[in-house]
């Protein structure tokens, strides 16, 4: 196969969360720890950070490998999902993995994918630590895919363990509570290793001190202990609270010497050191247009924040979410004035664009529907004035189509 063939094998043949939902989520960990056996244990043998979070885990993440790609390290780097090219996922140096690196392991390894009954980000995180094991990465950063006890990555043994913060986000799958869901987070915690929590409440907090006890593992809380407010090139207001979970982690790592003013330099290249996009990213001026790719309550009650303290004569918003989330929480933040331009990407998983119109109904939201995401973009465009200001977001796959 070549790639795009392989691609489409990846993504066609075998469930995937963003297209199936519930269908490809593991109840263990037992396929993930059998492929690594066969693939000779590729993630025991470089150094990782392990990241989870209902929010912020990716940019923080991507902060964390630019600050010591900075500091001289060679630094793999695997997140999820991908805006454009799969190959996003797993990045050297903040360069991707290359075509070819892809279509050789899949072509190798393709029969025991099938055999196995493999999930989509099972081979992945099969592809990425078998990658970051051949290139003899001095550490890898790598985010957790959804959850943490039951995800492929948490067969990890990390120098420092990560959790951004917890909000009711994929609750079919981790709890309805808080508190549930810090439990399904902090089960990336282990043995004797630090952990850093980059926010918490008070409904969480318990849990993570009861496990990191039962674990022998020593809590930080990034948010106190980091005073300094640090500068980075991702311009989103909700990246300070990031940038003290990134420094906290990377002070932690006792085999690497990462200096202060390497981790300033770090963070303000995160963007061209990584690659990473869709974080309050400001693509054109006249009228200004800003892209977001967060998608749950938590996440846009922030954005939306920062929408607020913008100048502009209207606001435009392209809108579209996935169905498994709550449109009364997410409506009930999403500004009054604006006009709205509704749309679905193009995902199974997709929110209809006429649950969106009856949602709207009921919080009196001026809008109209469109049939792609491409084409509510350009309306919103074109209805918009230099002074106005277009906001693209509700979904990292809106985001996607757009960017």
């Amino acid at each position: 196969m070549n790639y795009a063939q392989t691609i489409d094998w990846l993504f066609e043949k075998l469930p995937m969360y963003q297209r199936q939902g519930a269908a490809s989520y593991k109840p263990n960990l037992n396929r993930i720890h059998n492929l690594c056996e066969y693939l000779g244990q590729p993630h025991t043998k470089f150094p990782s950070i392990h990241v989870a979070g209902t929010n912020g885990k990716g940019s923080t993440c991507h902060m964390i490998a630019s600050i010591l790609q900075t500091a001289g390290y060679k630094v793999g780097l695997y997140t999820s999902p991908h805006l454009h090219d799969f190959r996003e996922r797993i990045r050297l140096n903040g360069e991707k993995i290359s075509t070819q690196n892809v279509i050789d392991f899949v072509a190798q390894h393709q029969h025991y994918f099938e055999t196995h009954k493999m999930s989509f980000f099972e081979m992945t995180v099969g592809m990425a630590f078998d990658f970051f094991s051949k290139q003899s990465v001095d550490i890898a950063v790598v985010e957790v895919g959804l959850g943490g006890r039951l995800d492929a990555t948490n067969v990890l043994s990390p120098e420092v363990s990560v959790i951004t913060n917890i909000g009711l986000d994929h609750t079919q799958f981790l709890g309805s509570t808080l508190k549930e869901i810090a439990r399904e987070k902090a089960g990336i915690i282990k043995e004797n290793i630090p952990v850093v929590i980059g926010e918490y409440q008070k409904e969480t907090y318990p849990v993570f001190e009861e496990i990191a006890n039962q674990k022998n593992a020593e809590i930080h809380l990034a948010s106190e202990q980091i005073k300094q407010l640090y500068v980075s090139d991702l311009r989103g207001l909700y990246q300070a609270k990031n940038t003290k979970t990134a420094v906290q982690a990377v002070q932690l790592i006792k085999q690497l010497s990462v200096s202060e003013s390497q981790i300033k330099m770090g963070l303000k290249q995160v963007v061209s050191q990584t690659g990473l996009k869709g974080r309050w990213s400001v693509v054109s001026d006249s009228p200004k247009v800003i892209m977001d790719v967060a998608h749950n309550f938590e996440g846009l009650s922030l954005v939306m924040h920062q929408l607020g303290e913008e100048s502009f004569e209207k606001l435009h918003i392209v809108f579209g979410s996935v169905s498994d989330k709550s449109l009364d929480r997410i409506f009930s933040i999403l500004p009054k004035e604006a006009q709205y331009y509704f749309c679905a990407p193009v995902i199974s998983r997709a929110m209809s664009v006429s649950s969106l119109e009856r949602t709207a109904k009921e919080y009196k939201l001026s809008n109209q529907a469109f049939d792609s995401v491409t084409e509510a973009y350009r309306s919103a465009l074109k209805n918009a004035s230099p002074s106005d200001l277009v906001f693209v977001g509700g979904s990292t796959f809106v985001v996607a189509e757009v960017d």
